[in-house]
């Protein structure tokens, strides 16, 4: 079948908006038809990245129908409204993080495309059963679809990889939608304080509507400086939803230090964006403060969270109506893209498929 996607063609190049041929689905797939796509990040990272195979398609997190099941797929039925999302809802585990590549076999011109675990950048996707939970029909498609990554990413970090408690102290550098759902969820878990740093007032403004105690703005105040003094140490647990190397190493130096003894731990610091090629650390910041530095990738139970986080929102607690900031049309990906590489975009931006 034929159906529309944005397309990347090399480097610098903007997205071409254009029919792909989309093959029937293997045992273990299904073919969604997308209402939904979010907008992320980690996007502009694979436009830039030069190891980035062209023809690709992007995206991670989106919600749709489904129309065509592999003679396998058990769970799912034709017409199920769904969440398509990167993270497998059989919580496999691999050596590397993300699993192996498997070309979905959707092509371009008659070239396969390329994809990390799955794309969203198209009207019909073709996928693997495991990336696709089935959601209730009446839940919204334009707030559900960014369940599948934002939330489930920074939410995660917070609940799931760092499991903070009532309490506990917790900054997050970065109020983009990562950084967002990580305050809302470092909020309902009733930590305190909850410090969000950015280099944008607004942003920061904005991320007090989700629950943050406490600003920082890094473009005038050094961030680990000020967070020590806030909490006259350091916090418990500090994340990185950005993932530049100014940001990833300044969360070890910005949580508690602890001491001798075998439970005088010091804090937690949890990389939670994109990482870039190299940092440096200094190493008696984990042997004389025992503390802890984490990564966290995708940390989510997706059958069980999504529902939970969708639940959420309709109670209010977790709002992602608030969340979702701008919507454009996928004719306009590429004003999308520049919007959010500008800085334009609070929260997350949607894709209308």
């Amino acid at each position: 079948m034929k159906t529309t996607a944005a397309i990347f063609v090399g480097n610098d190049k903007p997205l071409v908006v254009d029919e792909v041929n989309v093959p029937d689905p293997r045992e273990d797939q299904v073919i969604v038809k997308l209402s939904y796509t979010g907008l992320c990040h980690s996007q502009l990272h694979q436009m830039s990245n030069h190891d980035t195979v062209a023809p690709s398609i992007f995206g991670h997190e989106a919600t749709g129908n489904v129309t065509h099941l592999g003679s396998q797929v058990k769970d799912l039925k034709e017409g199920d409204q769904v969440i398509v999302t990167w993270v497998s809802k059989h919580n496999e585990t691999f050596s590397g993080g993300l699993p192996p590549q498997d070309l979905p076999g959707t092509t371009y011109q008659g070239i396969p495309i390329n994809e990390v675990a799955v794309h969203a950048w198209a009207q019909d996707v073709i996928v693997l059963d495991k990336f696709v939970v089935r959601i209730a029909d009446n839940e919204p498609p334009d707030l559900s679809c960014i369940v599948g990554c934002a939330v489930l990413t920074g939410a995660g970090a917070v609940k799931n990889t760092a499991g903070v408690r009532p309490g506990n102290s917790v900054a997050i550098i970065g109020a983009g939608g990562v950084g967002l759902s990580a305050i809302q969820m470092a909020s309902i878990l009733n930590a305190y304080p909850v410090i969000a740093v950015d280099l944008d007032d607004g942003k920061l403004e904005f991320a007090r509507q989700f629950g943050a105690t406490h600003t920082i703005n890094a473009s005038n105040t050094e961030p680990v400086e000020a967070i020590i003094e806030l909490t006259n140490g350091g916090v418990d647990f500090a994340f990185d939803t950005i993932g530049v190397r100014a940001t990833t190493e300044q969360i070890l130096p910005a949580v508690r230090g602890g001491g001798p003894g075998a439970e005088n731990r010091g804090g937690t610091a949890v990389m939670v964006g994109m990482p870039c090629p190299e940092i440096s650390i200094d190493p008696s910041l984990f042997f004389m403060g025992q503390r802890g530095f984490l990564g966290s990738l995708g940390a989510a139970y997706p059958t069980a969270d999504f529902e939970m986080y969708l639940r959420w929102n309709r109670e209010g607690k977790f709002p992602l109506d608030k969340l979702v900031t701008k919507r454009y049309r996928l004719e306009e990906i590429n004003k999308a893209c520049d919007d959010l590489r500008a800085g334009k975009i609070l929260g997350r931006a949607v894709i209308k498929l």
